[in-house]
């Protein structure tokens, strides 16, 4: 059994001084796999001490040193791929293919900032003055446990890029996903306090974060709820503030789409990541006049995704992280038929075959009303809703009846037509006729989806603060 102890901190792995042990278990067979002790707040005072100290020697550092050290974390990273990929297997029951897609998303983060680097000007002159971009300073780096390697280096790629020291936390629940990735992380030979990783509570190791006076700025990628609690934290200390949250993100099929070619997309926006994504389209918006026949694709096309072991090849859907995730589903699919909603695929209990793990039925929705719970709340597993519309206006209003606002997805024939929708949604990103992101293209949610943006040049610029240099 697994023993995970430790913490990343000023270049040297070295044991933690918190005493709360928890253990992992293996999604997909029930089985704990380890146990691990989390840091403590004087963890994370130490993390921080070590990241200011480095931050003066980061910050001066050269554009071409800093493309030097992206381009060996990017080798680093590459080169544990297969560890990432097998650990996010066991640990979080990542299908093969999504476990592998994730596993080279990791070094390519660290390739694209060291590219944007080399064509970006870190001053501009405008009028009588000159305005240099400058590092904003310490940054903590908070990480979900959806997406671990792929999120820290996607957040640290940027952090490094604009000069600032790092004190990167992962979810807890993320133990072996992040020690293979800090293992990786070392081996690029950075020096010491650049970057500091460890794993805690929210209640102590992220409080310290979101009140030290020596973070400058946090980055956090999680739910509404704790982004709100970490925004109120960071106020009194003035933190620049990134916060990418839920979502509840709709799919607009428009009356011309090719269902053929449109289904096993949208439902591949709705079930990414065994449904735990907050860019997944579980709001499916059809015609109404066409609902009959999205039904029957739906209902063949769900009926071929295979839910099981993860480590097989032929595997769409993997279990749930964990039993609290499991039990979450099965709340939400109750609550749905008892609002009223029909049931055409899925429902309540474990795929038939599996009687151990937490796997969920595969499971759809149809006659949803945008009032109900399950087309209001994310609820962060494989349960897709379909509700009917009437006229493209209609849709989009649908579509904007959400607190939230992080992605939405446009199916059309009529690539024009889809643009036009896209620019009526109140959402950061949309994407038409296609259900994977572009990573260069920023990404970030309105409403209460988040403030500000991570990836590409506008996640290098969320690190950087603006300094104006007028000469009399």
């Amino acid at each position: 059994m697994r023993q995970f102890n430790q913490a990343y901190i000023n270049g040297r792995f070295v044991p933690v001084h918190g005493e709360t042990l928890i253990h992992s278990i293996n999604p997909a067979t029930e089985q704990v796999i380890g146990t691990t002790t989390l840091a403590n707040r004087d963890d994370a005072k130490a993390a921080i001490a070590a990241a200011k100290r480095a931050q003066p020697s980061l910050g001066q550092t050269t554009k071409a040193e800093r493309i030097d050290m992206l381009r060996a974390l990017q080798a680093a990273l590459l080169a544990r791929a297969d560890d990432i990929r097998d650990v996010s297997i066991e640990e979080y029951g990542g299908p093969v293919s999504r476990a592998q897609w994730v596993s080279q998303y990791a070094s390519q983060c660290f390739a694209r900032t060291a590219d944007i680097l080399t064509t970006y000007d870190f001053t501009q002159r405008l009028g009588d003055g000159v305005v240099h971009q400058v590092p904003v300073g310490v940054s903590a780096l908070i990480v979900p446990w959806n997406s671990v390697a792929g999120t820290i280096c996607n957040k640290l790629a940027s952090a490094l890029g604009a000069g600032c020291a790092s004190v990167i936390k992962p979810s807890e629940l993320s133990p072996w996903q992040t020690e293979v990735t800090a293992q990786a992380l070392h081996a690029a030979g950075l020096p010491d306090g650049f970057f500091n990783i460890l794993l805690g509570r929210g209640e102590d190791v992220g409080d310290e974060l979101s009140t030290s006076a020596d973070v400058a700025k946090i980055s956090f990628t999680g739910s509404t709820q704790t982004g709100k609690l970490i925004a109120r934290a960071a106020v009194d200390t003035m933190k620049r503030v990134s916060l990418g949250l839920t979502g509840k993100s709709a799919s607009i099929v428009l009356d011309d789409a090719d269902l053929a070619t449109v289904i096993p997309q949208a439902v591949a926006a709705a079930f990414m990541n065994n449904g735990q994504a907050c860019i997944a389209g579980t709001r499916l918006l059809v015609p109404r006049q066409r609902l009959e026949e999205v039904l029957l694709r739906v209902r063949a096309h769900v009926a071929t995704l295979q839910v099981g072991d993860p480590h097989d090849p032929a595997t769409a859907i993997g279990p749930l992280a964990s039993q609290d995730q499991y039990e979450r589903i099965q709340r939400y699919i109750r609550l749905g038929l008892e609002q009223g909603a029909t049931l055409i695929a899925g429902g309540e209990g474990r795929p038939e075959g599996l009687d151990r793990g937490y796997y969920v039925k595969l499971t759809v929705f149809a006659q949803v009303r945008n009032d109900m719970t399950i087309a209001r709340e994310e609820i962060f597993g494989p349960v897709l809703s379909i509700l009917t519309y009437e006229t493209d206006d209609e849709a989009v209003a649908m579509a904007n009846d959400s607190v939230y606002g992080l992605q939405a997805y446009v199916f059309s024939a009529n690539v024009a037509r889809a643009q036009k929708i896209a620019l009526q949604l109140q959402a950061g990103g949309v994407l038409i006729n296609r259900s994977a992101i572009d990573p260069l293209a920023p990404f970030g949610g309105f409403k209460q989806s988040g403030i500000g943006r991570e990836n590409g040049l506008y996640g290098l610029q969320a690190f950087l603060e603006a300094k104006s240099m007028v000469i009399g």
